[in-house]
């Protein structure tokens, strides 16, 4: 027996830690904080290739890992209201390959942001965590400026009036310049830019975002999220 392999078998037997999708005890608990048997019932959506998810989103393409269902619906919310942030890596491998088809050709990709006290009390951006897994660089273009109410507790019709310019760019448009100097006036935007949420629901603050982005000069906006609720796959 190996050394990794006594320390699970210590770590398991003396602490008992529990799976944090579903609680039965790890068995190798320094794998991560999800048991094999839960990541194994992930079922990822077969490949999609780019296209709007809806005619009325300004998004240019989206892919998710599954439906907001069973185990990858525990293990979302265990990473984001258990705080368990080791998730995040494993879940954000799953995203890159279920993703594959938006991330080709990014230039960077972008977490949606939480507001400032929401990310504070939580302690983490859950996107952010997951936008770190996904090969092409991490760029913060945006923030929250307004603490609107939670998505979850909205009915669809109200999700999009709730986002409305509740972000703004992260940086300014125009920057300072010394006299003469022969620079751009503008901070450049990529042309192809990828989104990373948790879940795509209706699509309401992926779109707010999107259209953000592209008023700023980004020419293609698509998204990845680690779920999508199933209602909304067929929208």
């Amino acid at each position: 027996m190996n050394w990794r392999a006594a320390a699970n078998t210590a770590l398991s037997t003396l602490f008992e830690p529990p799976c944090a999708a579903c609680s039965r005890i790890l068995s190798q608990p320094l794998d991560g904080a999800v048991c094999e048997s839960c990541w194994a019932q992930v079922r990822l959506l077969p490949p999609l290739p780019i296209e709007r998810p809806s005619h009325d989103l300004a998004l240019d393409g989206l892919c998710a890992i599954g439906e907001y269902e069973g185990r990858l619906r525990d293990i979302i919310h265990a990473l984001k209201y258990d705080k368990r942030r080791s998730i995040s890596r494993p879940l954000g491998a799953l995203m890159r390959i279920a993703g594959a088809p938006v991330l080709y050709g990014a230039a960077v990709v972008v977490p949606v942001p939480l507001h400032r006290s929401r990310e504070r009390a939580r302690g983490f951006n859950q996107a952010d965590e997951l936008a770190q897994a996904l090969g092409p660089p991490v760029r913060r273009l945006l923030k929250r400026v307004v603490a609107t109410a939670p998505q979850v507790e909205l009915p669809a019709a109200e999700r999009h009036r709730n986002v409305r310019d509740a972000f703004a760019l992260s940086f300014p448009t125009r920057m300072t310049l010394p006299t003469r100097a022969p620079l751009p006036t503008r901070v450049p935007i990529p042309a192809v830019i990828v989104l990373v949420d948790d879940v795509f629901t209706t699509g309401a603050t992926l779109d707010a975002c999107a259209r953000l982005l592209k008023a700023a000069g980004a020419c293609e906006v698509r998204a990845v999220t680690a779920a999508r609720v199933a209602t909304a796959r067929r929208r």
